[in-house]
Order: C-alpha cells, then sequence, then structure tokens
C-alpha cells in the first residue's frame, strides 16, 4: 500500500475516532441509566447471560458471565452495599471477622495506607468497601475516553467511593499527597503497564506499574490487598489481607521491582483460586 494510501486512511480514522467515542459514550450511558430502572439481581442475571453468549466460541464463559453482571451491578453502585453485622447470614455482603479487624485497625492506627486491587469479581467494590468501614479513601481511576459517559460514571463512582483521583501524568503526585493526608490510597494493579518493571506472572514475563512501590519509597506505610469475591446466590464476599511485607535492598531502601513482585505473586494467588472471576481479555502478557 502506498504512503500516500496509508496516510489517507489514518487521517480517516483519526476523524472517525471522537465518532466512535461518542457513540460508545451514548450508548454506555443509556445502558447505565436503564439498568437503573430494573431489579439489580435479575439486571445481572440478564446481562450475565448475554455476555456469555456473547463471549467469543464460548470460551472464558465464566468471565464473561462476570463481566455481565459487573455491568448491571455497577449501575447499583451507590446502593448496592447490603451488610449488617448483627446479621450476616441475611447480608448481601460476607465479611468474615479476621477481614473486620484488619479494617478496624486501618481505621485506627491514624497512618496512611496503600491498598492494591484486581480487575476480579466485582473490582468497583473494594472502594465501597474501604468507605462502609470507615476508612478516608483515595482512588486512583481511569476515566473513559468519552467525556460524558465519564460524567455520569464519575457520579456513580462519588457516592460511596472516596476521593477519586482520575489516572495521568500527575497522578503519582496527587497519590503521595493524599498518603501525607493520612488517606488510604487504593489502586488496580494487574494490567499491562508499558513503562513498567518486569514480573513473573504465571511463569511468563511482563510490565507492572511500579506507582505503588515507588510511593513506598516516599511514604513509609503498610500494603495490604483487597478484593471482592462472587458466591452464589448474588452475595458477595469481601476481603481484606494481611500486610504485605515490602522487599528492600542491601542499603534498607525499597526495591520496585522485587516488591512488585510479591504483590503480583498475591494476585496470581488469587486469581487461581477463581479463575473465571479475572477479567482474562486483557493483553496481560506482551
Amino acid at each position: 500500500m502506498s504512503p500516500l494510501l496509508l496516510r489517507a486512511k489514518a487521517r480517516i480514522r483519526d476523524a472517525m475516532k471522537p465518532v466512535g467515542e461518542a457513540l460508545v459514550g451514548a450508548v454506555t450511558i443509556s445502558l447505565l441509566r436503564a439498568a437503573r430502572y430494573f431489579d439489580p439481581i435479575k439486571t445481572a442475571n440478564f446481562l450475565g447471560r448475554v455476555t456469555r453468549l456473547i463471549g467469543p466460541l464460548t470460551l472464558l464463559t465464566g468471565v464473561w458471565d462476570n463481566l455481565g453482571r459487573l455491568g448491571a451491578e455497577f449501575a447499583h453502585l451507590d446502593h448496592i452495599w447490603e451488610h449488617d453485622p448483627a446479621f450476616p447470614e441475611k447480608s448481601r455482603i460476607e465479611i468474615r471477622p479476621r477481614t473486620h479487624e484488619l479494617f478496624a485497625k486501618l481505621r485506627l492506627d491514624e497512618k496512611p495506607a496503600l491498598i492494591f486491587a484486581a480487575h476480579l469479581g466485582n473490582w468497583e467494590l473494594p472502594a465501597v468497601a474501604a468507605v462502609a468501614h470507615g476508612l478516608d479513601a483515595a482512588i486512583l481511576f481511569r476515566r473513559p475516553n468519552s467525556a460524558s459517559a465519564n460524567q455520569i460514571i464519575e457520579k456513580l463512582r462519588a457516592v460511596k467511593m472516596g476521593t477519586l483521583i482520575p489516572a495521568g501524568r500527575d497522578a503519582p503526585l496527587k497519590m503521595a499527597e493524599a498518603l501525607r493526608g493520612g488517606q488510604h490510597v487504593a489502586m488496580l494493579v494487574d494490567q499491562y503497564f508499558t513503562n513498567g518493571v518486569d514480573v513473573t506472572f504465571f511463569g511468563r514475563k511482563t510490565k507492572a506499574n511500579p506507582t505503588l512501590a515507588r510511593l513506598l519509597r516516599q511514604i513509609d506505610c503498610p500494603i495490604h490487598g483487597t478484593r471482592i469475591i462472587r458466591l452464589p446466590n448474588h452475595r458477595f464476599r469481601a476481603e481484606l489481607s494481611e500486610e504485605i511485607a515490602p522487599v528492600r535492598d542491601a542499603s534498607g531502601q525499597i526495591d520496585v521491582q522485587q516488591t512488585m513482585q510479591a504483590i503480583t505473586s498475591v494476585v496470581e494467588g488469587w486469581i487461581r483460586e477463581y479463575p473465571d472471576q479475572w477479567l482474562w481479555l486483557h493483553r496481560r502478557w506482551r
């Protein structure tokens, strides 16, 4: 293909990109608004079935089911957290005693903390769990490309998810400021990061976002992992891990690569327990 034709195709693609993003944004807004008018459990069941059907060659059906349910649940994010410590068996959210203890420790120790999560189960709910346990939380998130979709999504997230920090060049600075202010800063750590550090994940080399470990070099604070596992009968189990010890070099400095490897190994262990609840559709190895 001639260079002139390639440039013409590139110009057409660039011109159509805003149109595509606007279309995706409009569809996202319509689906979220429509979902809020229906019962969240029935909607989750329906979207779970739909996304299983559109999964490629019916592979990864559990992943598609989880993704469909997550979409339906996201529309009800402002009231999906149902946990009554007095009647845990009747609550939609199951929380074991040790997780309650760890959340209480984070709330009362007057220290900042770093908390990591993965695209596992319902990955929007860990932030809701933090606020529900009284933590002053700051959450790193990625804005959708569509400004209109971002507006409604941020509105849903802002209700019970603490301070929202959009991903971008200044995000590490804002996260460091939040830590210095005593907040509990959380981020997802399981996706490929082009300029990241090398880690081994399921026996293969890949790149991990080093932000969390680099923040530890500036602010010494505890690290915990959190996940929300999907259970039968439309219930969830919220878990907070024990404190993860960072890896230090011979001089006592935080070893960024090895600390991210330790965190990646925790995430790998989670996925081995519930492989159908992890978002396998992302290109984690490149």
